[in-house]
């Protein structure tokens, strides 16, 4: 089977696609964003695309929607339902061409996908270990922690944290009180680039191997 990493992240807009790629990059996988959001300005899988090394696969988005919005809401505005068996399906079709896989969801883990099931449902039922991302801000230790305890309320396998930015002490912090290993800390720049992401992943490389 498929190794199945899900990235999710506490909040919108903080770092969960430059974390995908860095980690993309660092286990020479596969990318794939299942549910896409807003695509006026580009997709993510584009955007990943562009600042990859390595001859990854970019998987086409289970579903592509206009709306920048929460997902159930773009897709109700095209006359869609999101159906999480229909991504569980494409992921069966795709596992073949990608041993190791990164899958970015869209927002936090309750982030609607319809009028019934959240992002937690969806990384429940692709089977995948979860990595967080959390970014560091006035804030994010509540966002944090309560993402971790939606974790343990749905049984996610959660590998630990990747942390964007770096705010006083709250990486060590959040760490300890959620119970979740630090992973790496990418930090904040003007433009990640292709440079930026092959370095990150370089540094984090071996240890993310070994956790794995």
């Amino acid at each position: 089977m498929t190794k199945r990493i899900a990235i999710t992240g506490i909040h919108t807009g903080i770092g969960k696609t430059i974390a995908s790629a860095v980690l993309t990059e660092a286990l020479r996988a596969d990318y794939w964003k299942p549910v896409q959001a807003g695509c006026a300005d580009g997709t993510d899988s584009e955007w990943v695309r562009s600042v990859l090394s390595g001859p990854a696969v970019i998987h086409p988005e289970a579903y592509k929607l206009k709306l920048a919005a929460s997902p159930h809401i773009a897709a109700g505005e095209e006359g869609v339902r999101i159906d999480l068996h229909v991504i569980r399906d494409r992921l069966k079709e795709m596992e073949a061409d990608s041993p190791q896989l990164i899958i970015e969801g869209a927002g936090g883990l309750l982030v609607p996908l319809n009028e019934k099931e959240f992002m937690a449902d969806l990384a429940h039922l692709l089977q995948a270990k979860l990595i967080l991302v959390s970014r560091n801000y006035l804030g994010s230790i509540n966002h944090s922690l309560l993402t971790a305890e939606v974790c343990r309320q749905y049984k996610l396998d959660v590998l630990g944290w990747v942390f964007n930015d770096q705010y006083m002490s709250y990486e060590d912090e959040i760490a300890h009180w959620s119970g979740f290993p630090k992973i790496a800390s990418i930090p904040v720049v003007e433009k990640a680039d292709a440079a930026f992401v092959s370095a990150q992943a370089a540094l984090i490389r071996e240890g993310l191997t070994k956790l794995l």
